[in-house]
Formats: structure tokens, C-alpha cells, sequence
């Protein structure tokens, strides 16, 4: 084995599910991390995220010895990169993190190491990362200057994980593997065969940067046809779901289920890295886009219509009405709440209505700082719907779809996921 230490730079949703996996194949895995509270929990043992079995991997591979965490980059045979890579105001990708991520490893890098960029990345990042080591260690040479007699590796090998299921995917699913050159491909792969028993797919650098992101924009591409049909529909009064559920009788038509919106640090990300390369040819992804971004503005119209219905046919007024928004995480069973659609529908629906909004999210003991500056409140799901006047369905968590449910006379429902 030429790998005897790898290191994971970032250790969140991705990082530390990667780390965990190597280290339980009995290698050394160091994991860095700028969060304290993240280092320190996990060299306890214990894990910071909310991913079902992670907690036990972990555990066993610190208790082993294998698995240790830090803030600061050690020596290691292979690095990988798996650190955010958010967009800009404008919708520009910040390769802030991955920048400070490879300027941390320079200095402990030696000959014969291997750099893997794993974050979801434009067209062009795993070149310019290259680039950066390459000016932070001018007494090594790199793939761009040096081609196959460089002294490090350098690939990218982007995580194509659902979460919730990120320890078996990580091991069954198949990697897309783009070297700067074919030895750095080559160096890779004998890295992932460590874990990964499905196949390991060799590519360039760049195709497979735009393999992910490709992946993720066809995914943005299908919910926004659904999201734009359950708007017709409204429109036209016809049940979405039913509609959908008929024309998926087709054996060639397959249309997903509509929601608040797209969430997640990827699909509601990874498109603007296409579009922001290639604004005048991405027409259709671009569009997708749009349509998935104004689904929340949908549907807090369809709340305020609800309230303004209550308010008009009750002796209730607009300050008596409770809302109660359920699920704020950017997908069901999950805790994560990053670009999470219903969150900002409930963030903004607090900030109209302070003092008013209750939430049932059973996946997160404590609500961001977002909402609870606005009063809003963490309920349970039987109080939520005992004294809520407008019960607002975000995220079909299966604590709510496991629930026999009949509105009262008094209450409205606003239903984005069709299962009440």
C-alpha cells in the first residue's frame, strides 16, 4: 500500500463521511478542519452532522486510532479538498475556501504526494488549484509545468452523494476520476479502490469538473418542470400530484414531484457554475434556475392568501392567526439547512408575521438565529397542529408522512409536497 496517511481538508457533510470510510479500511486518515468545536468533537468520537451510521464508523476509527482531527495540515500522501464552494452575490462561484484550503497543505507537501480536489467546482478550478500550490512551492513541480514527471499528483474527483446515505454511497457508487495527466488519474484510482468498490471512471480534469455539475443541472432542469407545472395546475385547478401520477403511466415519461423550491449546497448551486461560465449558451439551465428560485415567492402567496381568507370569513384578525411551517431542512430526514427553500419561506413569513410562526422540524434541536429573532418558536407536530390556524407543508419529513391528518373547519392548508 503507497498510501499510508491521507488527509481530508474539510470535514462536514462530505469530509468527514470520506475521512470515516478510509479510516475504517485501517488507514491512517488525518481530517482538518477551521471549526474547533468540529475538531474536538470528532477527536472525542463523536460527530457534529446528523448522517445515519457516521456516528459508528467514527467511533470505532478514533477508538482504533485511526481517525484523528486537527486544525492545522500534517504530512500526508494524498490530500483531499472538501471544503464549501458557495457562489457570490451575483451568482460568481467564491473558490475562497478551496483557495485557503490549498494555500494550508503547501507547506507539508512532499514529492510523490497526491492532491485530489473533491468540492464541486467550475470548469477550470482543479487547474487553478494547481496553480496555487505550484506559487506556494516553487521547490516542487506541478502537473501544468512538469506534465508527467511532476513531483505531485493532482485529480479531480468530485462526491456524487445522497445525503442520508452518504456511508453506503461513498463505498457502492461509481467515481468520475480527472487527472491534469494520465498518472495523476492513475494515482487516484489506486486511492478510491482503498473504499470504493464501484467503478472508477477515468476522465480529464476539466470534463470531470463539468460531470457534476452536469449531474446536478439536469436534476435542477427536472424539478423546475415539475415546479412550473404544480403553478399551471393551480392555476387551471387540477391536482398536480394526480396529473403527474397519470402521465408517469407513460413508459417513457418520468416527471418528479414538485416542492417550496431546490435546496441543498448542490443542485441549487452547481448550475450558476455552468451558467457563469457560459451565460449566453445556457438558456434552458439558466431558466431552470429562475423557475426554482421563485417557487418560495409561490408559495408564500399562497399563505397570505390562505391568512387573508381566514381573516375575511372568521372574527379572527391578521394578529390573532398562528402559522405553524413544517420542516425547514433543504430535504426530508435530514438536519441540513443549507440553501434550504424552506427555510427562507419560513424566514420570511416570520419577518411578516412576527410572533406568529411555529415550527415542526424534527431533525434539529435548536432553530437558526434567522428565526427566532422574528419569535419564531420549535413545536412539536400535535401542538403545531392543534393551535395553528394555517398549517404550511415544506419538507416531507416521514414523521409527517406517517401522520393521519384531517384539518379542521377553522384551519387552511398549504400543502408544497402533496402528501396531506
Amino acid at each position: 500500500m503507497s498510501f499510508k496517511t491521507i488527509s481530508v481538508v474539510g470535514l462536514g457533510y462530505i469530509g468527514l463521511p470520506t475521512a470515516a470510510v478510509f479510516a475504517s479500511r485501517r488507514i491512517n486518515v488525518i481530517g482538518v478542519d477551521v471549526n474547533q468545536h468540529a475538531v474536538d468533537t470528532i477527536n472525542k468520537g463523536e460527530i457534529h452532522i446528523v448522517e445515519p451510521e457516521l456516528d459508528i464508523v467514527v467511533r470505532a476509527a478514533v477508538s482504533e486510532g485511526y481517525l484523528k482531527a486537527t486544525t492545522k495540515p500534517e504530512p500526508a500522501d494524498a490530500f483531499l479538498i472538501a471544503v464549501p464552494t458557495p457562489f457570490k452575490g451575483n451568482y460568481e462561484p467564491d473558490l475562497a475556501y478551496i483557495e485557503s484550503a490549498t494555500k494550508a497543505i503547501a507547506p507539508v507537501l512532499k514529492k510523490g504526494d497526491l492532491v485530489v480536489l473533491e468540492s464541486t467546482s467550475p470548469v477550470g478550478a482543479t487547474e487553478q488549484m494547481s496553480e496555487w500550490l505550484a506559487e506556494a512551492r516553487p521547490d516542487l513541480t506541478f502537473p501544468q509545468s512538469h506534465g508527467e514527471s511532476s513531483d505531485v499528483r493532482v485529480a479531480h474527483c468530485p462526491e456524487r452523494v445522497l445525503p442520508g446515505h452518504v456511508i453506503r454511497e461513498l463505498v457502492e457508487n461509481d467515481r468520475v476520476i480527472g487527472g491534469l495527466t494520465p498518472k495523476c488519474s492513475e494515482r487516484s484510482v489506486e486511492l478510491y479502490k482503498i473504499c470504493v468498490e464501484g467503478d472508477c471512471v477515468i476522465t480529464n480534469a476539466r470534463t470531470a469538473e463539468m460531470a457534476k455539475l452536469t449531474e446536478n443541472s439536469s436534476r435542477d432542469v427536472s424539478i423546475a418542470f415539475a415546479n412550473e407545472l404544480s403553478i399551471i395546475c393551480d392555476k387551471l385547478d387540477i391536482n398536480v400530484w394526480e396529473l403527474i401520477s397519470l402521465a408517469n403511466r407513460h413508459p417513457r415519461v418520468d416527471i418528479l414531484q414538485p416542492g417550496p423550491g431546490v435546496g441543498g449546497h448542490c443542485i441549487a448551486v452547481d448550475p450558476w457554475f455552468i451558467v457563469s461560465k457560459t451565460p449566453d449558451e445556457a438558456k434552458l439551465i439558466h431558466t431552470a434556475r429562475l423557475v426554482n428560485d421563485s417557487k418560495p415567492t409561490w408559495v408564500i402567496s399562497k399563505v397570505e392568501k390562505a391568512i387573508s381568507d381566514i381573516v375575511h370569513n372568521s372574527p379572527k384578525t391578521l394578529a390573532d392567526i398562528k402559522i405553524a411551517c413544517f420542516g425547514v431542512a433543504f430535504k426530508p430526514d435530514i438536519d441540513d439547512l443549507r440553501e434550504s427553500p424552506a427555510l427562507d419561506i419560513t424566514k420570511q413569513l416570520s419577518q411578516k408575521y412576527p410572533n406568529q410562526v411555529t415550527v415542526v422540524e424534527p431533525n434539529v434541536p435548536d432553530l437558526p438565529k434567522a428565526l427566532t429573532e422574528s419569535g419564531v418558536t420549535l413545536s412539536v407536530l400535535e401542538l403545531a397542529i392543534e393551535s395553528c390556524d394555517v398549517l404550511v407543508m415544506l419538507v416531507d419529513h416521514k414523521e409527517f408522512k406517517q401522520k393521519k391528518f384531517t384539518k379542521a373547519e377553522h384551519q387552511l392548508l398549504v400543502d408544497t409536497k402533496g402528501i396531506w
